[in-house]
């Protein structure tokens, strides 16, 4: 019989993502649901993880990750945000972002404690928090703006919250939070005395907004672990090379974890991540440049088959609106779409504890090639897409 956490587990919202792209591949579908790139990062980093392969890097790295990697990534915070960290003992390398909430999470809060996160949520927000033991206290950020609310933000923090999860910029909304936003965000965990982890994948792929750090904000610094990958800024997903950086307190609750999760991984991958920070440090800004044009190709073309839709300013993601369409939730209207037109979306309401302020949203990714959304949007012009 399958344990308790198997069964807390069950039903949360990974299971989307293998249930549309399965519909993807039987249809022969466009997928702009799931957020991968079509085209790898720089040949040169790639070189560099073939010369690591061949050169013999192929054993276990140490547990905090390869030196050469902890080293650029303080180097980028310092470059880029002005935050001085110390390679050794202030930088972590993880399998991915994801390893990085997950160990975060289980490093920090203890059963029963209150995690404060946005929803909508990234997807592992959920599992990692129930597989902690701890209670979620959602911020919603509410369409068509999904902007972060402080009254919300202050009325979700209980004698119980031990950490806030933060995501920005924001999966699956695409929302950047501003200055403001995150100094509300600071008030509030100065106030209570709380940690704050913050999952800062998609920092360079900013459109409209600057994207800043919360750790850079007055008194933060000693209270954020800070999260980040290779995977979107040099297009490498299937890399899963993270990093998690801060105080040496909490990267080191966040190493306890860790060890007992994959305790390394990826070794001829870490000193190629180590080559991109450092070598192809503007690589980031042409992808952004990129993903703009293609973000407001496929928004226009949304917008022209009759969808609500809402321009984000940052990610791999836009969201529309499709209660004008006539269906009852977002859900059904992504399970119709591959036999009507063609195309995979996901519906945002999985993202959701309130079921109303999610029930007529639909992710669309557009970190695919021109040529791939513009197909995407040809079928979608040539079916019915009312219910």
């Amino acid at each position: 019989m399958p344990g308790r956490l198997a069964q807390r587990l069950r039903g949360i919202p990974p299971t989307i993502f293998t249930e549309m792209s399965a519909l993807a591949v039987r249809t022969g579908s466009v997928n702009l649901g799931q957020g991968f790139p079509d085209v790898d990062g720089p040949p040169g980093v790639i070189a560099e993880a073939v010369r690591a392969l061949q050169g013999g890097q192929n054993q276990y790295a140490p547990g905090p990750g390869v030196p050469a990697l902890r080293q650029a990534v303080a180097r980028h915070q310092q470059r880029h945000y002005g935050i001085e960290l110390d390679p050794d003992t202030e930088v972590v390398v993880t399998t991915g972002a994801t390893e990085g909430i997950a160990a975060a999470l289980l490093g920090l809060v203890d059963p029963g404690d209150e995690v404060v996160v946005l929803e909508p949520y990234y997807d592992s927000y959920v599992a990692m928090i129930q597989m902690a033991g701890a209670v979620r206290r959602p911020v919603t950020l509410r369409a068509p703006h999904f902007r972060l609310d402080p009254d919300a933000l202050r009325a979700a923090v209980t004698p119980r919250t031990r950490l806030v999860l933060l995501n920005s910029p924001h999966n699956p909304t695409g929302t950047v939070l501003t200055r403001a936003e995150l100094q509300a965000v600071a008030d509030v965990a100065l106030e209570h005395d709380l940690v704050v982890v913050t999952d800062e994948v998609y920092e360079h792929l900013t459109y409209d907004a600057e994207h800043v750090p919360l750790a850079t904000l007055p008194g933060m610094a000693e209270r954020t672990l800070t999260l980040s990958s290779a995977g979107k800024s040099y297009s490498f997903t299937g890399w899963k090379v993270g990093w998690a950086t801060g105080p040496r307190e909490l990267v080191g609750a966040l190493l306890a974890a860790k060890q007992w999760l994959t305790f390394t991984s990826g070794s001829p991958l870490q000193p190629a991540v180590a080559h991109a920070l450092d070598q192809e440090p503007d690589f980031p800004r042409r992808l952004a440049e990129q993903l703009r044009a293609r973000r407001d190709l496929l928004c226009a073309g949304l917008a022209d088959v009759g969808m609500t839709v809402r321009v984000p300013e940052g990610t791999y993601f836009a969201t529309t609106d499709v209660s004008e369409l006539g269906w009852e939730d977002g859900r059904s209207f992504c399970l119709a779409l591959p036999e009507r037109a063609g195309v995979v979306a996901i519906p945002a309401q999985v993202f959701h504890d309130d079921v109303e302020a999610g029930r007529h949203l639909v992710r669309w990714a557009f970190c695919k090639e021109p040529a791939v959304i513009q197909d995407g949007l040809r079928r979608l012009g040539s079916a019915r897409l009312h219910a």
